[in-house]
């Protein structure tokens, strides 16, 4: 799995049978590492007959396809095979405080139907997974799809997530879903596994695989409503032990203990520089901001007093970033969220702080970009969250033993 153990760049090593079973001939197609029946013999050092077996199983339940005839050396040109990301669709949404993106995706996690709507995840669990499946039914129609067609489900909320369980864990902003099962809730609609995290892991993952894939170490910080960071450690996405790595919005920002943050402690970076606390503070002095996405608003009409209390966050964000990179020492820190869409006016107080606070060493080669995905970074992470579980090479080999001989 991505999340979990990104494959090496040596793909499958030649090390025998039992290593290479028709789940890693898929995976060293997918990956166009060995796309011929006689490379991927060199590659597993299986038998061509054995190889032939594996690939026979994997055309009879359509994961690839004969792509047709590569360059020949001399005689009949060997045929070239490839994955067939059209064999299935994944079903993705990426739930934020007040505002959702959801989408089928096929296999290569390229959505196929998407949809961006408000609701508020203070609403309750059965308010908004009731939405879900009604969003998700139909772009399910949209796309041409039906149920049949689910292979995966994945799913991102705003708030720690214990990821073997798919259970929200006392998440701040979501009264109702404290321990509440969201994989049982799709039990009785789809069979297919579910897969949930916290909303910015999976924005880090999606960022992360499709634009940095070469880079060790990275940061995403979102900042939304509220504020939260997914981590990219050794290419992996690091969770922490209970799965509440990242949660920086509730780390203490000095000077600000007359601020209360919902979670019940003063002075947390999300209560002083998330998107809701800019709007209430916005709206106390007679603007017309109740949520985040007018705080950019107004900023990016060059309202001087949204400008300079973005700027103010982003010297908040870069006093709890300078202790993140003195720890951490990533490569890139990539910003997104609403707030991320100021990336000059929220990056100068970021930059102003966290190079002034961490070590030269840590800030040396250190690179602050914004998120090329966008809102979009979510559902792409989602869906390859999805895709590199149901897609590992003991997953497709787990699949196929009811089948055709793998």
């Amino acid at each position: 799995m991505y999340a979990l153990n990104m494959p090496s760049n040596d793909g499958v090593k030649e090390s025998g049978p039992s290593l290479a079973g028709a789940g890693s001939v898929l995976h060293l197609i997918r990956n166009g590492e060995a796309v011929t029946r006689a490379e991927l013999s060199r590659r597993t050092g299986l038998a061509r007959s054995t190889v032939a077996q594996r690939v026979d199983a994997l055309l009879a339940h359509q994961l690839v396809y004969e792509a047709g005839g590569s360059a020949s050396t001399g005689g009949r040109p060997p045929t070239v095979l490839a994955f067939n990301d059209g064999a299935g669709v994944v079903l993705v949404a990426d739930l934020g405080a007040t505002h959702s993106r959801l989408a089928v995706s096929d296999l290569a996690a390229t959505p196929l139907a998407e949809v961006a709507a408000d609701i508020d995840i203070g609403e309750g669990p059965e308010h908004v997974l009731g939405w879900v499946e009604e969003q998700f039914s139909a772009l399910l129609e949209e796309a041409g799809k039906s149920s049949a067609d689910v292979r995966g489900i994945g799913l991102g909320v705003p708030g720690p997530v214990q990821f073997s369980t798919g259970q929200a864990v006392n998440p701040p902003i979501m009264p109702g879903w404290d321990g509440f099962s969201i994989p049982n809730w799709f039990a009785g609609s789809y069979d297919a596994p579910v897969f949930v995290d916290n909303d910015v892991n999976i924005m880090a993952l999606g960022e992360h695989w499709t634009h940095w894939r070469d880079t060790d170490h990275l940061l995403f910080v979102k900042v939304g409503t509220g504020i939260g960071c997914g981590i990219v450690a050794d290419r992996a996405i690091h969770r922490g032990a209970q799965g509440a790595a990242g949660d920086i919005g509730h780390i203490r920002v000095g000077g600000h203990d007359d601020v209360i943050c919902r979670c019940g402690n003063t002075g947390c970076l999300e209560s002083v520089a998330g998107g809701r606390a800019l709007a209430r503070r916005l709206s106390e002095i007679g603007l017309d901001a109740s949520n985040s996405r007018d705080v950019v608003r107004l900023a990016r009409s060059g309202d001087p007093r949204a400008v300079r209390m973005v700027r103010e966050a982003g010297r908040s964000l870069g006093e709890v970033l300078a202790a993140s990179v003195n720890f951490f020492n990533p490569a890139v820190i990539v910003i997104g969220g609403d707030l991320g869409e100021l990336y000059e006016q929220l990056l100068a107080g970021v930059r102003e702080v966290t190079f002034m606070r961490s070590l030269p060493l840590a800030t040396r080669d250190l690179r602050s970009v914004p998120s090329k995905l966008g809102d979009r970074a979510g559902i792409v992470g989602a869906a390859i969250m999805v895709i590199e579980d149901i897609l590992a090479p003991a997953a497709v080999d787990r699949v196929l033993q009811g089948g055709v001989a793998a």
